[in-house]
């Protein structure tokens, strides 16, 4: 039985389970099953109680979540280096660069949400306020601490890459490049991993 990685194409959480997957040489060992979270009638929830992707289904039926439980699951299963270091200090730094990345993504996610997806009579300017907030606090520390962004890739590189493609898609008008050119020049870069080409969002 081949593991089944339970997906959608506009989730950056997916976005990066599926770089890692790539980054380890794991697409071979695992299928990709669309999944809309949204639907009333999905069966998501009876492997993931959350009812959110990514889901991955492992070789003996097991179900993993969240994204970082994935990724750190697919690290230990693959023969090559880790992508979450196993040198103390460089872990660390690559576990806060992860967290400060899926931050990003959550703040992202909850500011979208708020502005696109729910009904005007029901939005709280706000509550996207705050979101948007501390994204730019996020990318001003990402920016002071600039240097954690070069060394050998890790999770922590993965995640903010797939954190920064996300304000591309989503909240443009942040418009974080201008404001941040020293990330923008390490993201364009980064972008050009064969790993991060073949997960861009569409939708």
């Amino acid at each position: 039985m081949a593991m089944i990685l339970r997906y959608s194409p506009t989730s950056p959480y997916v976005r990066k389970v599926s770089v890692v997957i790539r980054e380890l040489g794991l697409s071979g060992q695992i299928e990709s099953a669309a999944t809309d979270p949204w639907d009333p009638n999905t069966d998501l929830a009876v492997q993931n109680p959350l009812g959110k992707v990514p889901t991955l289904i492992t070789e003996t039926g097991e179900a993993l979540f969240d994204s970082h439980v994935i990724c750190e699951y697919l690290d230990g299963i693959h023969t090559g280096p880790r992508l979450i270091p196993e040198d103390p200090k460089i872990r660390i730094e690559a576990l806060q660069l992860e967290a400060l990345g899926d931050g990003i993504l959550d703040a992202a996610v909850l500011a979208f949400i708020e502005t696109q997806r729910r009904p005007e009579e029901f939005r709280w300017p706000v509550w996207a306020s705050r979101q948007r907030a501390a994204i730019d606090r996020s990318l001003d520390w990402l920016s002071g601490h600039r240097d954690l962004l070069g060394g050998q890739i890790h999770i922590g590189h993965l995640t903010t890459g797939c954190a920064l493609g996300y304000l591309d898609f989503r909240l443009d008008d942040l418009n974080w490049r201008e404001r941040h050119p020293d990330l923008c020049a390490w993201y364009e870069e980064f972008s050009t991993r064969e790993s991060m080409r073949q997960t861009i969002p569409s939708g």
